[in-house]
């Protein structure tokens, strides 16, 4: 075992040394300070592969018409596309605006963004809160929490549609109690509230971790001086805790605003494509609709959307970031 053990280690050190060689050979060259971007650039290389260059290519479609796929074999119109998208008698009212769908998604997405987001917040930081404050059976309710984040959106948004279908689970118990049946996913403000509802089960176990994590950074002693001053625990947690939180809060915010922005999958299989009608069609199934499954493929229209939609995330993201800053200062 002890002759194994040496000829592994003796293969190890060869292969090691057989790597320092080029390495020690390339830092001679390029220099210490540089070696970091060597180690870097495979990774940024898919990086662009993989983001930029489809970003890119995204804001080159923008520009183009027609409905060839190959952007050489597309016509460049400037902002018509742009201007196609935007042209409404009122924004607040989709039915006045040449594209009806686009804005109909984008006030789907507004209520969507506005009401997930919030509700997401809330709930991860209560759970965080309480998780923070058990002395036994932590990691087993961290587990419990975080779980439904690792299945696939198609499973989660599948496992829901039976539980609320007709003859699911949630209207079986409420014909036990003597309840009438609901067709949930077929009457607008019940399938909105259940797409809502399902987002944040689905999503509040990741940031719960990230909050949960603010919160076990913050010092103890701070609550013990606390106490000793006769603080009570609403005020500390005004005082103390929200204050110390506002990095990993920040943090959320910004993902959570992106993330609800961009829901798709789980809201897509839940609802059968965003209904009843439109009741729960959001902006990136407009993109996708528009680009792959209507009967006249807008690749340029697509485009324009996204790049709208990229345009308005960067600005709230920055908004965020500011006002997040300015209540810091």
């Amino acid at each position: 075992m002890k002759n194994l053990s040496a000829f592994l280690f003796s293969i190890l050190d060869k292969f090691m040394r057989f790597i320092e060689l080029p390495t020690v050979y390339l830092q001679k060259k390029i220099g210490v300070q540089r070696m970091g971007y060597l180690f870097v650039a495979p990774n940024m290389v898919l990086f662009s592969l993989f983001v930029f260059l489809p970003v890119g290519l995204a804001i080159a479609y923008a520009f183009t018409g027609g409905t060839n796929m190959l952007i050489w074999d597309r016509p460049f119109i400037g902002f018509e596309n742009f201007s196609r998208l935007l042209n409404c008698g009122s924004y607040m009212d989709p039915a006045s605006c040449e594209f009806d769908l686009f804005w109909t998604a984008i006030h789907n997405t507004w209520w969507y963004t506005l009401l997930n987001a919030t509700g997401t917040l809330v709930m991860a930081l209560i759970t965080a809160v309480v998780l923070n404050r058990l002395t036994k059976g932590k990691a087993l309710f961290r587990s419990i929490f975080f779980y439904p984040v690792l299945l696939s959106p198609v499973v989660v948004g599948l496992i829901w549609k039976w539980f609320l279908a007709r003859d699911g689970l949630l209207n079986s118990l409420v014909l036990d109690l003597g309840g009438e049946r609901t067709i949930f996913l077929l009457e607008v403000w019940w399938s909105r509230f259940w797409v809502v509802y399902v987002s944040i089960w689905f999503h509040m176990g990741f940031f719960t971790l990230i909050i949960l994590a603010g919160l076990q950074a913050i010092p103890r002693d701070i609550y013990e001086a606390a106490k000793v001053d006769g603080t009570s625990e609403w005020r500390q947690f005004w005082r103390i805790t929200l204050p110390l939180l506002t990095p990993n809060l920040l943090v959320v915010a910004v993902l959570l605003l992106i993330r609800s922005v961009q829901v798709f999958d789980e809201a897509w299989v839940l609802t059968d494509g965003g209904g009843p009608g439109t009741a729960n069609t959001f902006i990136v199934q407009f993109i996708y609709q528009t680009a792959f499954s209507s009967e006249v493929r807008l690749y340029g229209l697509a485009s324009a959307a996204s790049v709208l939609m990229g345009l308005a995330l960067l600005a709230l993201t920055l908004i965020q970031v500011w006002l997040a800053k300015k209540a810091e200062y």
